[in-house]
């Protein structure tokens, strides 16, 4: 890889150096014995020193023993005079073959391998030392020694990261012969006031003080300046330039300088004009500054670059001269603003081996011309913005690129169209990472071809058809990545063949079948399995007991009805991830401690789980085992080893049969952030000790019979969510929630026994986007502060899910928050769209008083249930303003007055209820409001559709109200009229009817009466005798 070419030419010019330096160096092997007085030296040496993995075994004090063959020393081959100490501890590499899991596992073998301790003065003995290298240890911030400068032989010091801190001593400046010297740090530990004491080191070739904090010391750019051999210098992540640029020399004397790095500082782009005056440079590395716009033009001066990084900056464009350094080896413009599309004049760098433009705004095609650059072993383009055929690319890189090509990055871009058979070409293929784009159709056959591949990223596509097994072919394969697709069909044992390095397989969210023997024992030892969404089922897949070294595993969702062997269970220490939810998991968890050494998360949710809850390890950090049929007192499982502090930050034991009283153990949970112990059948009162949850952001108790007052949760101020409802709880809303817990997104206290009026206080959460206070015993008035709940009263929405915590792991679902809220009359639950929902539930107490008018404020709300209250007064005339209202209830209230004509502009209403009110006059004519049925509006006075009564009369009734302007009451000419019809009409009929004294017409009469129309009117004349 193109790394590790790099790496070997450091490591091969390293030693040629060594051998120039001094070539008479030798081991045991020779037969000239060490000085005696050197070997104490040492020997008082090994004392102060720290050794926990015992990496000096081989300094013994024996008399006859040779420290010339002691670990890490070298000597004379013919004087025996000690010449170098190798004392480094050597590090893991961070790379792309690398998991985070199984990085920070070597991490820690390292960690146990570092010496500590003191540096003692004997050193001082070994007068012929010329090369000390005590890097990559753990001195736990003591200075260097100031005695190191009285070291006058020594040619070679490295220091680097071995955690030395303070002051770097001035003495190192008497190390008149020193060629190389590297005190590069971690977190600016090291810092220095100045550094004219390197003008003492006339001979240095090599000067690294990455993360040495320089930024007092004004005066780096002129010292340095004057160091007439050097040629390699390192100021990365220094702090320089942070405020105040250094003065610049009146001339330039690095003549021999060819590599240098100022990266991770505070550069701007008017800053390192001086850099463009050095033509002997071969490397440049200007990555992670403030550098901004147009790549400097002068750069342009620096014709003899083999090396530029110029990553992590704000630059916006490529000039076109840069495709003229046909020089150039490695180029790195990751993570800039860079746009447009990618220059066919990049075919130009015929000498590079490494392009790297990810993480920018590229758009178009690849240029055909890059597949002219037949030495080139890695593309990186992931992240951008490219759109083509992939076919279209991987054509135009087959012709010479691919014999070469080690990695291949095209990631997180919008490419489509088909694989095609000429990815078998590239052979020579390391890393191929086709991620996150828009590719269909079935993978290649050819894939078999690639014999040298150890990833392939192909996850988050549209890949379809079977899995070929050729795959099997890939012999050198460690991690493949498939999940997210749209594959199908069966893999079977032949798909894994010869896949004996593999440790890392995501395949997760596609229609695959698993099919193996059922004594299959496979050749890989893996690290990471996600198969969820597969189907693994009925049984339990046994063979993933023979994975010794498994530390992921996700087969949720993947059919199994089975009970799990005990051997898996002994599996748990091993554990980082475990998520079999979403099966038909059946059996007893067991009752041994599922320990995990590691903070863990395990998930079990959504099974057939029964019994009683688990011990378990305090270094879990996430429990899920909800909706189980887990049974019994919670007491052993919250109360084991109450003398260990809990690491949980995630616990569900949401719909379970749990019940009986919530023990009072929570003061060593400290660490949770959230806790779901709804839909059970707890009962008691809430410890108090659950207030001592400092940390705690969403706490879920519904649905059990928790009874007494509101919880003590004072302390807790990072609440986000609150929901006790339907539960037992009894007294008035407390005062403090208001500016307690004013952090508050969700209030849920429904269905309890709580009295009282609504608090005032309440209208201090301003962030609370649902309030759900229905089926209480509540009275008084709706406070008019609720115009403060500025969260609801805003449309804007995050798109982003309400998390619990910050933190997920690849391809696992992470813990989102969820709430049950009654919604358009349905009672329904929100997890991943909760964040979309602003809602105020107050039904079903006995509220009185008007509706505030205050409450159309809430322009973001979505849905206001006031319904069976004993409100009064009018619907608020404006409501029509709060036009995110998707569903309305004033039902069963005295609300009187007309319907607002305001509430025909609700476009996005699909609920409504208004029944059961002294609602009068016509309903207002609009879609949304005739599309509802009859019901929403029953029980009132009210006329017009979707009612039957169609208002007909009241069509020509003019308004009622009174709006004479001279303070008297104005004449209503309709019931004058209406008065005076009445009286004509009377005698009109029944005068002569009075008058006549033959009954029988009478008698007619009262016969045509009760034929009547109902609404129109029957004249009657008297007949003839």
């Amino acid at each position: 890889m193109v790394m590790e070419g790099s790496l070997r030419v450091i490591a091969v010019t390293i030693t040629l150096w060594l051998l120039s330096v001094h070539p008479n160096f030798s081991t045991s092997e020779s037969e000239v014995r060490c000085i005696e007085s050197e070997r104490h030296a040492l020997l008082k040496f090994k004392q102060d020193l720290k050794d926990p993995s015992n990496r000096l075994a081989s300094w013994t004090a024996a008399a006859d023993e040779d420290c010339c063959g002691w670990a890490g020393v070298l000597c004379h081959n013919r004087t025996g005079h000690v010449l170098q100490l190798h004392l480094r501890t050597f590090r893991p590499l961070y790379d792309d073959l690398r998991t985070d899991l199984q990085w920070h596992t070597q991490y820690k073998v390292y960690q146990r391998s570092r010496f500590g301790g003191k540096i003692n003065p004997s050193l001082l003995d070994l007068k012929h030392l010329i090369y000390l290298d005590l890097s990559y240890n753990d001195f736990q911030g003591a200075q260097i020694p100031k005695f190191l400068g009285s070291m006058g032989s020594l040619r070679y010091l490295n220091l680097s990261f071995a955690g030395f801190g303070g002051l770097i001593p001035h003495q190192l400046g008497n190390l008149s012969n020193l060629h190389y010297l590297n005190l590069e740090g971690y977190y600016n530990n090291l810092h220095v006031m100045n550094l004219h004491w390197l003008s003492g080191l006339p001979s240095l070739q090599h000067l690294d003080m990455s993360g040495v904090n320089l930024s007092k010391a004004s005066d780096w750019l002129q010292v340095t300046n004057k160091l007439p051999s050097l040629f390699e210098l390192r100021l990365s992540d220094c702090e320089l330039s942070c405020f105040i640029p250094p003065p610049i020399p009146s001339s330039i004397n690095f003549s021999s300088l060819t590599t240098l790095d100022l990266s991770s500082n505070c550069f701007e782009n008017t800053s390192i004009f001086w850099v463009f005056g050095l033509h002997n440079l071969v490397s440049l590395d200007l990555s992670y500054n403030w550098f901004q716009g147009p790549i400097p033009v002068h750069l342009q001066n620096l014709t003899s670059l083999r090396h530029l990084d110029l990553s992590e900056n704000i630059f916006s464009t490529i000039p076109n001269w840069l495709y003229s350094f046909s020089h150039l080896e490695f180029l790195n413009l990751m993570q800039n603003f860079l746009q447009g599309t990618i220059s066919s004049a990049i075919g130009n760098l015929t000498s590079a081996i490494s392009i790297d433009l990810s993480e920018n705004e590229f758009e178009g095609k690849v240029p055909r011309s890059l597949g002219n650059l037949c030495k080139l072993r890695k593309i990186g383009l992931f992240s951008n913005k490219l759109s083509q055929e992939i076919s279209e690319l991987l054509e135009s890189l087959s012709r010479c690129v691919s014999n070469g090509l080690e990695i291949l990055d095209l990631s997180y871009n919008k490419l489509s169209g088909h694989l095609i058979d000429e990815l078998g070409q590239f052979k020579n293929l390391v890393i191929l990472s086709l991620g996150h784009n828009s590719i269909l159709g079935p993978i290649p056959w050819s894939i078999g071809n690639l014999s040298s591949l150890r990833l392939l990223n192909l996850e988050t596509n549209q890949i379809n058809g079977t899995l070929p097994q050729s795959f099997g072919q890939l012999s050198k394969l460690e991690y493949l990545y498939i999940g997210l697709n749209k594959l199908e069909g069966v893999v079977s044992e032949l798909h894994f063949a010869n896949l004996m390095r593999l440790t890392t397989l995501v395949a997760s969210q596609n229609q695959l079948k698993l099919e193996v023997g059922n004594n299959w024992i496979p050749l890989f030892q893996l690290n990471s399995l996600i198969l969820g969404s597969w189907n693994l089922g009925p049984r339990f897949p046994s063979w993933i007991c023979s994975q010794k070294h498994l530390q992921n595993l996700d087969i949720s969702n993947t059919g199994v009805s089975d009970a799990i062997p005990l051997s898996f269970w002994n599996l748990s220490s091993q554990f980082i991830y475990l998520n079999i939810s979403h099966n038909q998991i059946y059996g007893e968890i067991p009752q041994i401690p599922l320990i995990f050494s590691t903070p863990s998360i395990l998930d079990m949710g959504s099974n057939h789980f029964k019994g009683p809850l688990p011990c378990i390890s305090s270094n879990l950090s996430y429990l899920d085992i909800s909706n189980n049929l887990l049974s019994g007192s919670i007491f052993h499982f919250l109360c084991y080893k109450m003398n260990e502090p809990k690491n949980m930050k995630f616990l569900n034991l949401g719909k379970n049969l749990l019940l009986g009283k919530i023990s009072n153990c929570w003061m060593k949970w400290q660490s949770l952030l959230a806790l779901n112990l709804g839909n059970n059948n707890f009962s008691g009162a809430i410890p108090a000790s659950i207030g001592s949850l400092i940390n705690l952001r969403s706490l879920h108790l519904y649905n059990n019979r928790f009874s007494g007052k509101f919880p003590l949760l004072k302390n807790c101020r990072d609440l986000f969510t609150v929901d006790i409802g339907e539960n037992e709880f009894v007294g008035s809303i407390p005062l403090w929630i208001g500016h307690r817990l004013s952090r508050l997104k969700i209030l849920n206290l429904r269905s309890n026994n709580f009295l009282g009026q609504i608090p005032k206080e309440f209208c201090a959460l301003t962030s609370l986007q649902i309030l759900d206070l229905s089926h209480n015993k509540l009275l008084g008035s709706i406070p008019k502060c609720v115009n403060n709940f500025s969260t609801m009263a805003r449309n804007s929405n995050s798109n982003d899910p309400i998390f619990l915590f910050g933190w997920s792991t690849k391809s696992s679902s992470v813990p989102f928050e969820s709430a049950l809220l009654v919604m358009k009359g349905k009672v329904l639950e929100y997890s991943t769209t909760l964040q979309l929902v602003k809602s105020i539930d107050l039904s079903k107490n006995n509220l009185s008083g008007e509706i505030p008018t205050e409450v159309i404020s809430l322009q973001g709300l979505q849905s206001l249930n006031l319904s069976f209250n004993i409100l009064k007064g009018r619907i608020p005339e404006n409501i029509g303003v709060m036009g995110a209202l998707e569903s309305l209830d004033f039902s069963v209230n005295q609300l009187s007055g007309q319907v607002p004509q305001s509430m025909s502009s609700l476009t996005f209403l699909s609920h409504l209820n208004l029944s059961n009110n002294n609602l009068i006059g016509k309903i207002p004519s609009s879609t949304q409001l005739q599309s509802f049925s009859a019901s929403s509006f029953s029980g009132n006075k009210l006329c017009g559709p979707p009612l039957i009564d169609d208002c007909s009369i009241d069509d020509v009734r003019p308004n009622t109200e009174n709006k004479g302007s001279n303070g008297g009451r104005e004449v209503d000419w309709f019931y004058v009229s209406m008065t005076l019809g009445f009286v004509v009409g009377f005698w009109v009929v029944w005068g002569p009817l009075l008058m006549n004294k033959q009954w029988r017409i009478m008698n007619k009469v009262i016969r045509l009466m009760g034929s009547l129309p109902k609404d129109g009117f029957l004249w009657i004349s008297p007949s003839r005798s």
